[in-house]
């Protein structure tokens, strides 16, 4: 319903006092969009000159500060320019080759290609799965975005947490390992899976952050090697054991399974490791002729009890050889199936021995002696230079005498004449 006041004619003066208001409000907008419009144009210039990036946050920064100052008042003007500051996620490497899978995850160490089950799974999995990739050393400086190792790049995207990489990997080359098993049989590994990755792994964590000391001797890690660090390693296992010990025993009382003894965290492993056992039975893989994920995942938890250090007194390692050999089988068959190359890289600590490598070592002595050859005509050749110098100089020395003898006689005649 309309007021009185609403209803009311404008006298002339007010109907110019009302203009001027309105006449401001257009400058204003008009100041705003040149406001956007600098913005724009400034964010834009750094990135295309390498200074700054322009990402979605900036844009958003640059829209907050523009609505403060006045401008961004059309929100249906202001969603263009945020889409077409949108930029993908950036990555590590960013001169990457096509479907090249880029993997970041531990070093390595002289017993095991990594300590950690996940990493070894998924590296292990990319080689029975004979799909291309690199190792990328980082020293344990990078995390995925969720904070974890291992994680892959691949064609400028980022994938984390080994099940998720097996899982997006696998359905983008069609490599699914486990195509043959019948619904029962992934039904099992589903289980099985569940319980390394669940509870084994979780009592092998529960040991070492007992005994940070015993598992860098076990595994014979060098944290210099490890970290990059110049640091002394003594100083470097004191931070470490002290650090991985706390914060290992909290994750495991966290999970629920640090609350009890442990001898009793031992007995869960043993009980798992049999199980394992009466399923592989007689068999080379654990469903048959042919590894499956099972396989990996297997593999990569018990190649961590198995090859530890004798020199550790281990009691998983024990309960393994002595009442499950066939396990210990398993393990020497896909170690030699999926790493030909283990000996290099547990002795040179190659993150990339399945990679060919040029011959350096050979061109560089070739080098070598190419230049130790031009060097050497260098040398000859300015030998003969200063000799030819010097035998001229010689020639000069010879030519000038005679011209010095004439010159006295026709001197001497001279003052005969004279006198």
């Amino acid at each position: 319903m309309a007021t009185e006041v609403e209803n009311k004619p404008l006298t002339a003066e007010e109907e110019k006092k009302a203009e001027q208001p309105a006449a401001g409000a257009d400058k204003k907008e008009d100041g705003a969009a040149a406001a956007t419009a600098a913005s724009t144009e400034s964010g834009d210039k750094k990135s295309a000159d390498g200074e700054k990036p322009v990402t979605e946050n900036h844009a958003a920064e640059v829209g907050d500060a523009a609505t403060a100052s006045g401008a961004g008042t059309d929100p249906a003007s202001a969603a263009p320019a945020k889409k077409e500051k949108e930029v993908k996620p950036t990555v590590h490497k960013a001169n990457f080759e096509k479907d090249v899978v880029y993997l970041y995850q531990f070093t390595r160490t002289p017993l095991l290609p990594s300590m950690s089950p996940y990493c070894l799974k998924v590296e292990t999995w990319l080689r029975l799965a004979g799909l291309k990739y690199e190792n990328i050393d980082h020293k344990l400086k990078l995390r995925s975005k969720k904070g974890q190792l291992p994680f892959v790049e691949v064609n400028g995207e980022e994938i984390a947490d080994s099940a998720i990489i097996i899982k997006e990997l696998a359905q983008r080359y069609e490599k699914d390992l486990d195509a043959a098993l019948t619904q029962e049989q992934r039904n099992i590994a589903h289980a099985m899976i569940s319980m390394l990755e669940n509870h084994l792994i979780w009592v092998q964590l529960f040991w070492r952050s007992k005994n940070p000391e015993q598992m860098i001797k076990g595994y014979k890690v060098n944290l210099q090697h490890a970290l990059g660090s110049r640091l002394p390693n003594a100083v470097l296992n004191f931070i470490f054991k002290f650090q991985f010990g706390r914060k290992g025993s909290k994750k495991v009382k966290a999970q629920g399974l640090g609350v009890h003894k442990p001898e009793e965290i031992e007995e869960f492993g043993k009980q798992d490791l049999k199980v394992l056992s009466e399923l592989l039975a007689d068999k080379p893989f654990f469903f048959g002729d042919e590894p499956t994920t099972l396989d990996c995942v297997a593999f990569s938890v018990l190649a961590q009890i198995h090859y530890i250090s004798d020199e550790v007194k281990y009691a998983l390692k024990e309960f393994m050889q002595e009442n499950c050999p066939n396990l210990v089988g398993h393990v020497s068959r896909i170690k030699e199936r999926c790493f030909p190359d283990w000996d290099d890289i547990c002795t040179k600590l190659d993150l990339n021995a399945h990679l060919p490598k040029p011959e350096p070592e050979t061109k560089e002595n070739k080098e070598g002696a190419d230049t130790e050859k031009t060097a050497e005509q260098d040398k000859n050749e300015s030998e003969k230079e200063l000799e030819k110098d010097n035998s001229n100089e010689k020639t000069e020395k010879k030519e000038e005498k005679p011209e010095k003898a004439a010159v006295e006689e026709n001197k001497e005649k001279e003052e005969a004449a004279a006198k």
